[in-house]
């Protein structure tokens, strides 16, 4: 898949099937477009093109809402994109000026003369330009104009997967990371460097990598221990399980939020080097514990307890 970070860095192509929109997650509902579009792409001898935005449009048109997450940082929606069979991935920035587009000036200055787009899939409530005020009569009567065939995905396919972007934030800020999967369809991760921390989990038999997670915007689940794989490339790729930690750390009475996993079976220092974690289930809430060898206790539970998890699957 070709990444383009700007559309006057794309070439506009003679058969471009195109969607739009931020797809954040990537979810089953999104997939359902995405796969729609692959599919017309390879029957008609064109190529598929996503046109997503970065930041979010409603960081940019609400700007006072900062709490707003993103389940995917814009590196991973493509790697996920990319695995579903895209050709080309337009990130457009999104700005007070694009915002203020007017629908006809949006489909013929974007749409038409920067991407070349004969075949547009939306979903059933696709709305676009400025103040949202286009949609499907807007996109019809250009498209006779400019030559071009829209498809429109049903409200019931869509609705039939019942699920959302808000769905899957909720569940993962309630710690429901396997709920979260079932709407995904696959492990909601966090990437990050790992940074030096004060080495306390030595002391008590349970190392940590602490993780450092650069995308201010990207969604972190709720307080807690969890049942994670970790990626990460050594000689080659490889992967091992562990439980992680997301809180202040109570018991010693910490004043940040902290990200940590402990790798089992796994000594090596690694400071530097970028991780992977997949979170494959919630096992308990944070608490705080009358001192570090109630913790220490708990945590050869909560490995007991990951082990089993491991096991059973």
């Amino acid at each position: 898949m070709k990444i383009y970070h700007h559309l006057s860095e794309f070439k506009k192509l003679t058969n471009a099937i195109v969607t739009i929109g931020t797809f954040d997650g990537v979810h089953y509902g999104h997939q359902k477009i995405i796969k729609r579009l692959c599919e017309l792409a390879k029957t008609s001898g064109g190529e598929s093109v996503i046109l997503t935005f970065f930041p979010h449009p409603r960081m940019i048109i609400d700007p006072e809402n900062q709490g707003l997450k993103m389940i995917n940082t814009i590196n991973e929606k493509a790697e996920i994109l990319a695995k579903l069979g895209v050709n080309h991935l337009i990130i457009t920035p999104f700005t007070r000026d694009f915002s203020n587009l007017s629908p006809a000036d949006y489909i013929k200055s974007i749409l038409v003369d920067k991407i070349g787009t004969k075949q547009l899939i939306v979903g059933y409530d696709h709305r676009f330009g400025k103040d949202r005020q286009g949609g499907m009569e807007a996109l019809e009567a250009n498209a006779k104009v400019y030559n071009f065939n829209i498809e429109e995905i049903p409200e019931q396919d869509i609705n039939d997967v019942a699920v959302s972007s808000t769905k899957i934030r909720t569940a993962l800020l309630d710690g429901d990371v396997s709920l979260a999967e079932s709407y995904l369809g696959y492990h909601f991760s966090i990437n990050g460097p790992v940074i030096k921390g004060d080495k306390i989990g030595r002391t008590i038999g349970f190392p940590t990598a602490n993780i450092f997670v650069e995308e201010t915007y990207k969604l972190i689940p709720g307080d807690g221990i969890y049942a994670v794989t970790v990626e990460m490339s050594l000689e080659q790729p490889v992967i091992f399980k562990g439980m992680a930690y997301i809180g202040q750390r109570p018991t010693i009475n910490g004043m940040t939020r902290n990200i940590e996993v402990n790798i089992f079976d796994f000594s090596q220092e690694i400071y530097g080097q970028t991780i992977k974690m997949n979170f494959l289930k919630f096992l308990r809430h944070d608490v705080k514990f009358n001192g570090l060898d109630a913790l220490k206790a708990q945590l050869n539970q909560d490995k007991i307890a990951t082990l089993n998890f491991f096991n059973q699957i």
